[in-house]
């Protein structure tokens, strides 16, 4: 069974971040043992969101084939802290895991870059009405990736019209050259047939 979990996709819910200290560094084993899958992408999702510097500058996501669980996404350098290495130590230590293949892309350090972020940090939970609804949460369900000028949307959003407002915003930031909306409308608006 393969799955594909967004970490940003599925974090309607709200998540407490309880940890306020970066997690020790380690060099665990892996855990062998019976998996279950459902259980074991509980975990690892659970786990990943618990880190203390994921923010909504970082976008995580994970594969689970069997024991074996590959991490994708991006995160931008945010020295001294390390996210990258730390959501693949964190993903060791979880009992049924086998092996770590950490895909999870660190972004280049930019100054512009991290203006972009702030400025659209700014431009879409600074909105009223869409920072009451979508940036109140421990984790914010909107996820700003930047890349060398570049930026993507990621997670979750209610209804198209709150898609087409958080857009159009990300894309009045100056200094940015694309936005790619990858967003998920939970919500769509049924089509009547013909």
């Amino acid at each position: 069974m393969r799955n594909l979990v967004g970490i940003t996709t599925i974090s309607i819910l709200a998540v407490a971040l309880g940890a306020a200290a970066k997690n020790p560094p380690h060099n665990d084993v892996f855990t062998a043992g019976p998996v279950d899958e459902t259980q074991l992408a509980q975990k690892i999702r659970h786990e990943l969101l618990m880190l203390p510097y994921y923010s909504i500058f970082t976008d995580l996501a994970f594969k689970l084939d069997g024991s074996v669980v590959t991490l994708e996404g991006a995160c931008p350098p945010d020295p001294p802290y390390d996210i990258h290495k730390d959501a693949e130590n964190v993903v060791k230590r979880i009992k049924g895991v086998t092996q770590v293949i950490n895909n999870i892309k660190v972004l280049p350090l930019s100054p512009m870059d991290w203006q972009i972020r702030r400025a659209e940090a700014k431009a879409i939970y600074g909105d009223p009405e869409i920072g009451m609804r979508y940036g109140n949460q421990a984790l914010p369900s909107i996820h700003i990736i930047v890349e060398n000028g570049h930026v993507r949307l990621e997670g979750v959003v209610d209804n198209q019209f709150d898609d087409t407002i958080i857009r159009m915003r990300a894309n009045a930031v100056p200094n940015v050259f694309s936005v790619d909306d990858d967003l998920v409308v939970l919500n769509r608006p049924k089509m009547k047939p013909a």
